[in-house]
């Protein structure tokens, strides 16, 4: 079972503008912090990145690996695409924290009959109510 991580969506008020963030970037994009996750080998390239945007995981990256960032950085390798899944309360932090495979929250694509075809908005509107 694969190890994730959470990290807030700083500068995102929107899962559309999350959405279109990652969208332009390049595959695969890298996210830079200081240290190398000391349980990177548990996440390989089968864990993600879970977003948090006004204290809720809202979605998720696919995280491809890890290497080598200018001045002795670690880079974290994404797929750059937004995965909604079924929206779950998350206090905010600084930097990442580990989020055990058991206690993700699932794809709406494979649990929501349809809601991932709703407009992201939307998603967070309904999400932000206490909806899905």
């Amino acid at each position: 079972m694969p190890l994730h991580l959470t990290k807030v969506a700083f500068g995102c008020d929107s899962v559309d503008y999350l959405a279109q963030r990652l969208a332009a970037r390049s595959n695969p994009w890298e996210l830079t912090t200081r240290y190398l996750p000391k349980r990177h080998e548990e996440i390989g390239g089968q864990g993600s990145l879970f977003w948090i945007l006004k204290h809720q995981l809202i979605g998720r990256t696919p995280i491809i690996g890890f290497g080598e960032a200018d001045g002795g950085r670690t880079a974290i390798l994404m797929e750059p695409r937004l995965i909604l899944v079924a929206n779950r309360p998350k206090r905010a932090h600084q930097g990442w924290r580990y989020l055990e495979d058991a206690d993700a929250p699932k794809d709406l694509g494979a649990a929501g009959a349809g809601l991932d075809e709703l407009p992201p908005a939307l998603m967070g509107e309904l999400a932000g109510l206490g909806l899905i």
